[in-house]
């Protein structure tokens, strides 16, 4: 895949750019390992203050970034800017808390005496060079949310960005810079994906972490499994939305409109399975297919709209595959399944869609859905809701609508996923972790847990003088 800037919503390729050499990744890889010996010695409050710095630049940056994060993957231009207020919040947050987070811990003085020691603690440090392979559909706030709890903990990084996204991506690299962080502490590498493990197997290089497909993950899991390198992955979802009896409908129906096509369909916590109990079924069906149908789907530039295109071609066409999949075996439609028609026709561009009749059989019910399509399924009862939530391989996050205890306690015990939200929908926060169980990955991002992830958790034993 070319790196180049193709404008989804018109087909048109704007920019294109050069992969770095093999010359040109060893001096990147040279300059983290020099970085990395300078930088991992300053203090929380040096660290504190060059995040501080990226997060000013980044807020006044807002417009232009966000035009070009539009530009490049297609989502409309007031998510984008929410996109990079989020970041600017998130950096803020790590530049207040990491000291607390990495904050030395002191056992219980009769442990420590149990183990014939004077005085001891665990302290964290940081593990060196780490690369970072991020996806296109968060072109900012993916690449944040690893970058400011690991440059706080003293890491330094290198990132492997979508080959769509090169604009964001050399953004990044020139705001850590105009910030002031010492050179080689955080580079872009422009280079394919096939380039990718000669740059895990460098000595130099610590540690991975990957958002992105379930096969990206495996690959980059098994080269780093094979150099014995920590990795930390965050793949697809197919997060289940369940909706019970005591719920109110009517919440639960709009906010599940904006669950299902926030940043066009494409997020992986984005929720993309509709459970609902059979008491209540009938009025969210209704409900919530006239708020899909209602969306307004065109220019991401138009402050208007609320769909734009799909990022690529490839992800508009599989996306209509699933759906043509679903129908020849029996699904429904209820609204959407197919292009729109119109001024929309040379972007990437795919209707919000309703389906119904959904079977285990359907690729529909196990694959990921990647765009504005929706998935209805009734269910008799609480069982039935447990089991559906959990018959994927996926385990990101999840969404329950309920005024009952019980259930609360219930789908909190059974549901198999990272997350739990209750009466309201997934989103990312820096105080609390995320990142998922079965193929969605494993370890985890954001809050105290991120943090540590790439650190080395060092035990300090000390015996009496």
């Amino acid at each position: 895949m070319p790196i180049a800037t193709v404008n989804p919503a018109t087909g048109e390729t704007l920019k294109t750019f050069d992969e770095l050499t093999p010359d040109g990744i060893e001096r990147c890889l040279a300059a983290a390992d020099a970085a990395f010996r300078r930088y991992r010695t300053t203090g929380f409050a040096e660290r504190a203050r060059l995040l501080e710095s990226a997060a000013d630049l980044l807020e006044r940056d807002q417009e232009d970034i966000a035009r070009t994060m539009t530009t490049e993957m297609g989502k409309p231009i007031t998510a984008a800017r929410a996109e990079v207020a989020k970041c600017v919040k998130a950096m803020r947050w790590y530049a207040a808390h990491a000291e607390r987070l990495l904050a030395d811990e002191h056992p219980a003085d009769a442990d420590v005496q149990d183990a014939g020691a004077a005085r001891a603690r665990v302290h964290y440090r940081p593990l060196g060079p780490v690369l970072a392979v991020m996806p296109w559909n968060f072109p900012l706030w993916q690449v944040v949310r690893f970058a400011a709890p690991a440059l706080m903990a003293g890491n330094v990084g290198l990132l492997k960005h979508a080959s769509n996204v090169p604009q964001t991506a050399l953004y990044l690299e020139e705001l850590f810079r105009r910030a002031g962080y010492p050179e080689g502490v955080f580079q872009t590498l422009l280079i394919g994906y096939r380039a990718v493990e000669g740059v895990l197997r460098d000595g130099r290089v610590a540690a991975a972490t990957l958002t992105g497909s379930e096969p990206a993950g495996r690959s980059v899991a098994s080269i780093a499994g094979d150099e014995v390198k920590k990795t930390v992955l965050e793949l697809g979802g197919s997060d289940p939305y369940v909706v019970m009896p005591s719920a109110d409908v009517e919440k639960a129906a709009a906010v599940a409109v904006t669950a299902r096509t926030q940043n066009n369909g494409q997020s992986c916590i984005a929720a993309k399975r509709f459970i609902v109990h059979t008491d209540v079924y009938d009025v969210f069906e209704e409900r919530f297919t006239a708020g899909m149908a209602a969306l307004a789907v065109g220019d991401p530039m138009d402050e208007s709209t609320d769909v734009g295109p799909l990022a690529s071609e490839a992800g508009r066409d599989g996306l209509a595959e699933l759906v043509e999949d679903a129908l020849r075996q029996g699904a429904t439609v209820l609204c959407g399944g197919r292009r729109p028609e119109g001024r929309e026709e040379r972007g990437w561009f795919y209707e919000p869609t309703v389906l119904t009749g959904i079977t285990p059989a359907m690729r529909i019910h196990q694959e990921e859905t990647f765009g504005p399509v929706a998935t209805l399924y009734r269910v008799a009862d609480l069982d039935e809701a447990v089991k559906v939530a959990n018959d994927t391989y996926f385990g990101l996050s999840s969404n329950v609508w309920t005024r009952d205890e019980a259930d609360v306690q219930r789908f909190v015990r059974d549901l198999e996923a990272g997350g739990v939200y209750i009466n309201g929908m997934t989103a990312s926060h820096p105080a609390l972790p995320f990142g998922g169980v079965k193929r969605s990955g494993y370890g985890r991002e954001l809050s105290g847990h991120g943090i540590r992830e790439f650190c080395n958790a060092t035990t300090v034993w000390q015996a009496a003088s």
